[in-house]
């Protein structure tokens, strides 16, 4: 889409492109905590915004409700993880009611197979990355949320290259970030991956959730006046 009708038709989304991209040079900066996190928090936010402006209904205000409820985790996490953790696993329950009212029809054998080994997969990886055993459960709790959202998003009948693709992205960062509590401690790759997989994993579930939406409404459109 030319720059100019991005500015015009989805400002929302470009406001957060900008605060998303942008808060990936200033997040190791010396910049004050309180502007640091509210930047942080912006990028996502403003999807929620797009979301509930580009489509009106049910299904959008749960993505809206997604992307509000990660937002206030990429804030509350900075507080406390434990806070955060909570607030993305309720975005991640909210992910998986949508995903299961959009269930795709049919599922190749691969597909099927991808989503049955995905949770136990990712529940296991996100089990031994911790170095103490008492962090573990907790992680494993939360990491069971996450890989039944992907899961359930790579199962919807919303655009794999999109939502199914964003989802992952977004398990991959959550496991990056469970690296550094133990065999990537003292490596730089988590800093350098979490933060882009995460955003624009959330901006490729977003979009591709109100795109999918809007295209099935002309469709509906289409066919009446046919």
């Amino acid at each position: 889409m030319p720059k100019r009708a991005l500015i015009e038709k989805r400002p929302w989304l470009l406001a957060s492109l900008v605060a998303g991209i942008s808060f990936y040079f200033v997040k190791d900066s010396h910049l004050p905590g309180l502007y640091q996190m509210a930047w942080k928090g912006a990028g996502v936010a403003l999807l929620a915004v797009y979301a509930l402006v580009r489509h009106h209904g049910l299904d959008s205000r749960q993505i809206a409700a997604v992307m509000a409820l990660g937002a206030l985790g990429d804030v509350l996490i900075e507080i406390d993880m434990l806070y955060g953790a909570l607030a993305f696993l309720a975005g991640h329950i909210v992910a998986i009611w949508l995903y299961a009212r959009h269930r795709r029809s049919a599922l190749s054998t691969s597909q099927r197979l991808l989503a049955i080994l995905l949770v136990p997969t990712v529940v296991w990886i996100a089990w031994s990355l911790p170095g103490d055993p008492m962090e573990r459960p907790g992680i494993a709790l939360y990491s069971t949320g996450l890989a039944v959202m992907a899961a359930m998003a790579w199962t919807s009948n919303f655009s794999r290259y999109r939502v199914g693709i964003g989802a992952m992205m977004f398990v991959i960062s959550d496991l990056l970030i469970f690296s550094r509590l133990g065999p990537l401690s003292a490596s730089a790759l988590p800093g350098l991956l979490i933060w882009p997989l995460y955003y624009f994993g959330q901006f490729l579930i977003c979009t591709g959730v109100i795109g999918e939406l809007r295209s099935r409404d002309s469709a509906t459109k289409a066919a009446i006046r046919a």
